[in-house]
């Protein structure tokens, strides 16, 4: 198989109508695509479950007779109460950063099995929940390993390195409107909508972002979309992938820890030392420009995207009391406003409001 084209893997959260379930959850495109991909034979049966994920593809879980695998397509509206649309070509590039991902870091990745490019789906190995629990549910629980936050932090440093300074794999990746459309527009234009004192800080941001192209970016580097694996983090759903800055990876997954704290308030001080753990062992590891360099980017960036998993067109689904809305804003709004240079600081900041 070829190495470019890819998808998603989402999390369906809620229905909009029993009009869209039914559309979300029609198994018959994924039927067809098994056949034509030569994995169910005439007269063979297959079981396909939906599987809950995110929100800009389906998955299914298919048991085919020789083996249990997944399905994913990717949609163009994504299920969210704003209209969000994306192309789906991004199920393209999933697939090629997949396959560049696993030779930079193998066993970070799911096998790829097959991809049926005109339906904008593929197929990928099968990976059971009870040795591949997601990260998500664990910190949900209070369960913050710090040894694993370092694990990502490392495997993500590795990626980065691998592809950094590579203008032969910037050319497979001609998706800066993607990335733009999924992560600029979505999160921090729209938060500037409903803070428009802060347009210029978050514009800066933006543009940033988009013009530093130092290494391959996943994206969408979130506890939701990484397993806790045997051997170390499993790395899903990289749509949003496009070659650019390091940063945007490390501020991501960064802000899902300290949102977090707020999920689980028992678990804050464990949390913050994950935080510090995955930065550090990044750190250590950057080789393709100044580690300072990218930290202060990354600071920079992390109080937007925290300010956009209030604002933005993708809240965050676990922060609902406006009382806990009000201290991401007081603390993001704050660092927006003077910026800091040290993802420490960052921390600190919010720690702060946390003991307040």
């Amino acid at each position: 198989m070829s190495a470019d084209e890819t998808q998603s893997q989402p999390t369906p959260q809620r229905p909009h109508s029993k009009e869209d379930e039914t559309c979300v959850w029609d198994a018959a495109p994924m039927r067809a695509a098994l056949h034509r991909l030569g994995l169910l034979e005439a007269g063979e049966t297959a079981t396909l479950t939906p599987l809950p994920g995110g929100i800009a593809s389906d998955i299914w879980k298919v048991e085919l007779p020789a083996r249990t695998v997944c399905i994913k397509r990717a949609l163009h509206r994504l299920k969210v109460k704003a209209d969000w649309f994306v192309p789906i070509e991004r199920n393209l590039y999933e697939w090629l950063y997949l396959e560049i991902a696993e030779r930079a870091a193998p066993g970070s990745t799911p096998e790829l099995i097959a991809r049926d490019t005109e339906a904008y789906l593929f197929v990928m190995e099968y990976l059971d929940p009870d040795s591949y629990p997601l990260w998500k549910d664990q910190l949900r629980d209070g369960w913050t390993d710090v040894s694993f936050a370092a694990d990502v932090g490392r495997q993500l440093a590795t990626i980065h390195s691998y592809t950094a300074a590579r203008p032969e794999i910037a050319r497979q990746f001609p998706t800066d409107a993607i990335f733009y459309a999924s992560r600029m527009e979505s999160y921090l234009e729209a938060t500037a909508r409903v803070h428009p004192d802060l347009e210029a800080q978050l514009s800066s941001l933006i543009q940033t972002t988009m013009h530093t192209k130092h290494a391959l970016v996943h994206g969408d580097v979130s506890p939701k979309n990484i397993l806790h694996g045997p051997r170390g983090p499993v790395l899903l759903d990289p749509e949003c992938a496009f070659y650019g800055d390091p940063a945007f990876d490390l501020a991501f997954c960064l802000n899902h820890l300290l949102l977090k704290c707020l999920w689980h308030p028992a678990a804050q001080s464990g949390l913050l030392r994950c935080f510090e753990a995955l930065k550090d062992t990044y750190s250590s590891l950057v080789d393709w420009e100044p580690a300072a360099h990218i930290e202060e980017r990354a600071a920079r960036l992390l109080p937007g995207l925290f300010l956009a998993r209030i604002d933005g067109k993708s809240p965050v689904e676990y922060i609902t009391a406006d009382a806990d809305r009000q201290m991401v804003r007081r603390t993001a709004r704050a660092l927006l406003i003077a910026p800091v240079s040290r993802l420490s600081s960052v921390a600190d900041a919010w720690a702060t409001t946390l003991r307040s």
